[in-house]
């Protein structure tokens, strides 16, 4: 597999762009309509809609709307996690936790302007 797609529902397509593109580094693909843009960073491909935009933003049989949100998330690993949480966070992004330390690195939750969870991810070093 050389390209893995992932799909965020999020409330504000712009404010998704910014975030992504001035925080984390994504580059902008295809932002066609206000409700949908592809973003990429390397093989990852992230599809970003706004609820009722596109098919992918459309209702459920029984009426649900697509919500940003919930905890499943993609990782981004990273070369200095505290360098970035720091620039992160002098530019007002909200965390879910603070840095943990596990087996295999360091991890920890920053949402995107609606509340998507990232994972930012530092293995150790080798």
């Amino acid at each position: 597999m050389t390209k893995v797609n992932v799909r965020y529902i999020v409330n504000d397509v712009d404010a998704a762009i910014a975030f992504y593109t001035e925080m984390l580094g994504f580059g902008v693909d295809l932002h066609p309509a206000p409700g949908f843009a592809s973003l990429s960073q390397g093989n990852l491909q992230l599809l970003l809609n706004r609820p009722g935009a596109g098919g992918a933003g459309q209702a459920m049989p029984d009426g649900q709307m697509p919500a940003p949100g919930g905890w499943n998330r993609i990782q981004i690993e990273v070369e200095n996690l505290a360098a970035l949480v720091d620039k992160l966070k002098a530019a007002g992004c909200h965390f879910r936790n603070d840095i943990v330390q596990g087996n295999g690195g360091k991890q920890i939750l920053v949402n995107d302007p609606s509340g998507n969870a990232i994972e930012l991810f530092e293995p150790p070093a080798r």
